[in-house]
């Protein structure tokens, strides 16, 4: 008897250890709501620090969060999955971090709700854990890092609609998540975003599809990722050129293969050095051999395909053995500002020229008008001088102005103009 007693106060004392914490927490809870923050968290004006606390979902506090919460910090708890419409309630969030947890499932619109969202921080989390193994038996590793095993291809638990809705946001913070690629379209609806991080991730290659609706994006991190720089990355590296035209700022592209290639930037890499890229597709095109999943590497062991010696610069070959002029060079952005700068010389001169001429020419206008006008003025007086003198010229005489020739009257003539009361003078040409 004495023994049954001693074993059901046991299980008495294990059951109220067992249930002491949980009954802690809610109360503590409770308390909090008072002043409309879970007693878990700290809560200072509009943020909302939950971090550190062991969640393993935000059921528990997101009933107890304030409706006006601006910032929410949830980093370095359990969380491995969130819901569609679990953030709902929080439509006045501006700032989330959930970095630090162990996320894998993130449901596609899970944060349609906080359209207003501006900063989303889902760095160290598992965004790129597979939904199958890495590696079955008789599987085919893609480029990107997939695996197509008996016509199956292994998917990441990134959906292209995870962002959907957040037209405001404007820093994403992805970095060490083993992203092995990035779906098309997953950044579509970001066309506000000024700040990406895709750093520490197992990244080998990027499209430039996926980036280029990124219209205001100011600075992006790459850094700490396997890159290829192979004819995948080439026309990525063009968009890169691009955005750093426009005064954007990338990190360091570092090549991990090929081995010629190995520790360079890749924004380093002459665009000369891609044009084996266009004889490749060239080849698919023309049917010729080769595997055409390649890209002039093996992806296994990165290493050189076996191919024809190589050309000359600026030539290359086609289907047959001969080299011939290239058609086409990849175009590269870095020479554009050493291109406008020589148009600008070059229109600037041109410019300079026209007005020097212009001013020329109504200088030259001017002193020509007044030269006009002094000759008239001149040629005036002249006339006025001969009206009122009536000087008669002698026999043979001859007087000439300004090219005009004034022949003297003949003596027989005189007397009979006299008689009909004819005055002559000389003829002056008018001006």
């Amino acid at each position: 008897m004495w023994y049954l007693d001693r074993h059901r106060g046991n299980n008495l004392e294990s059951l109220v250890c067992a249930v002491l914490p949980s009954v802690l927490l809610t109360v503590v809870s409770l308390l909090g709501t008072v002043h409309g923050c879970p007693g878990v968290c700290t809560c200072r004006g509009n943020t909302s620090d939950c971090s550190a606390l062991g969640l393993l979902s935000l059921g528990p506090i997101l009933p107890l969060l304030p409706r006006d919460t601006r910032t929410l910090r949830l980093p370095q708890n359990n969380l491995s999955s969130l819901g569609t419409g679990e953030l709902s309630d929080l439509s006045s969030l501006d700032l989330l971090d959930l970095s630090q947890n162990h996320l894998w499932n993130l449901q596609p619109g899970v944060f349609s709700g906080i359209c207003g969202l501006r900063s989303l921080n889902l760095s160290r989390n598992r965004l790129g854990s597979s939904r199958l193994p890495a590696f079955e038996p008789g599987g085919v590793q893609r480029a990107n890092g997939s695996q197509v095993s008996n016509g199956t291809a292994a998917q990441q638990s990134l959906s292209k609609d995870l962002f959907r809705g957040l037209i405001l946001l404007q820093s994403l913070d992805l970095s060490e998540n083993g992203l092995l690629w990035l779906p098309k379209g997953l950044l579509d609806s970001l066309q506000g975003l000024v700040w990406l991080s895709l750093a520490g991730n197992k990244l080998r290659a990027l499209d430039r599809v996926t980036f280029e609706p990124l219209l205001a994006l100011q600075q992006l991190q790459l850094a700490g990722n396997p890159w290829v720089c192979d004819c995948k990355l080439r026309d990525f590296k063009h968009w890169m050129e691009w955005l750093i035209y426009r005064d954007g700022q990338v990190d360091a592209v570092q090549c991990s293969f090929p081995r010629d290639l190995r520790g360079r930037d890749i924004r380093s890499v002459p665009a000369e050095m891609f044009n084996y890229c266009l004889q490749i597709q060239q080849v698919k095109e023309g049917g010729g051999g080769g595997d055409p999943t390649s890209s002039g590497y093996n992806n296994n062991n990165a290493r050189a395909l076996p191919g024809p010696p190589p050309c000359p610069q600026g030539r290359m070959t086609t289907s047959g053995e001969d080299c011939v002029r290239q058609r086409y060079k990849p175009a590269s952005v870095r020479r554009a500002a050493g291109t406008q700068i020589v148009a600008g010389v070059v229109c600037g001169t041109v410019c300079v020229m026209m007005v020097v001429a212009a001013t020329y020419g109504c200088i030259y206008a001017s002193l020509m008008a007044r030269y006009q006008r002094e000759i008239k003025s001149r040629g005036q007086r002249l006339v006025n001088d001969a009206g009122g003198a009536e000087t008669e010229p002698e026999e043979g005489e001859t007087d000439v102005e300004d090219g005009v020739v004034s022949s003297l009257i003949s003596p027989d003539e005189s007397p009979t103009m006299q008689a009909s009361g004819m005055d002559h003078s000389y003829r002056i040409s008018s001006f």
